[in-house]
């Protein structure tokens, strides 16, 4: 089943984009995806907009806004109690990217950055609750962290949400109640070192060949080449503005 209506804590439950052209934006993923944007009138809102498909929300999209909240996709894992979340990730080694703050009554957010500085989003919900739809095309589907000490990432995320390492040697799959709610593996060598360790958020796709396509017709480009994985024939991809995300023929039932 692929609508949501809640998320248990330690799940990857919403994602966003960060984009220096939101207008711009809302139209590329519109023409990708088939989604449609709307705006939040309210001052308060910033600028930031919501993405539906089929009338269920999937994504959000705003302004850069923070310096320390870089133009990109972002994935929230969703938590019990945002303050103590952040007090384990400082325990573990990390540190507090952005404060918390509340989210109109949607909710509370807050940014943390692990052991090498990787950005990751942090959700207590309130109004909204996450992706009303994941797990179909079009819509969120898996969230993968690319990072140079894998055995440093086992340690801390473990520590601030308890998830659980499965998979092999070379690809981990972090499990909540036996449940796989994202994946880890190893920076490619052929990744430039001034890339810093991060998230990518991938959507499914019917046809990863005519995705990449529209993606390249669209303005933006391809990443890396076609790769058949486990999970589905997959190709990191970003839009015109260089936001990363990647592109699945197989749906990831994580949630």
């Amino acid at each position: 089943m692929s609508e949501r209506r809640s998320y248990p804590p330690g799940v990857p439950c919403w994602v966003d984009l960060s984009a220096p052209d939101t207008q711009g934006a809302a139209g590329f993923y519109g023409a990708l995806f088939g989604w449609r944007a709307g705006f939040e009138a309210e001052p308060e809102a910033h600028g930031y907009g919501l993405f539906h498909l089929r009338g269920k929300k999937v994504a959000g999209i705003g302004p850069v806004f923070h310096e320390d909240l870089p133009a990109g996709w972002h994935s929230y894992v969703a938590v019990a109690d945002l303050g103590e979340a952040l007090q384990k990730a400082a325990s573990a080694g990390g540190r507090v990217a952005l404060p918390q703050t509340q989210v109109m009554h949607a909710g509370r957010m807050a940014g943390l950055r692990d052991r090498e500085n990787a950005f990751l989003p942090l959700w207590q919900a309130e109004q909204h609750q996450g992706c009303e739809l994941v797990n179909e095309p079009g819509a969120f589907t898996w969230s993968e962290l690319l990072t140079r000490d894998p055995a440093a990432a086992h340690e801390f995320y473990s520590a601030v949400f308890g998830w659980t390492p499965g998979g092999d040697a070379y690809y981990t799959r972090w499990q909540v109640d036996e449940k796989a709610v994202g994946g880890m593996l190893p920076m490619p060598v052929d990744v430039p070192a001034e890339v810093p360790p991060h998230w990518v958020v991938y959507f499914a796709v019917d046809d990863v060949e005519q995705a990449v396509a529209k993606v390249k017709e669209l303005g933006g480009g391809q990443m890396s080449p076609f790769i058949d994985s486990p999970a589905g024939r997959l190709s990191v991809v970003h839009d015109p503005w260089h936001a990363e995300f990647a592109v699945i023929s197989g749906v990831q039932e994580h949630h």
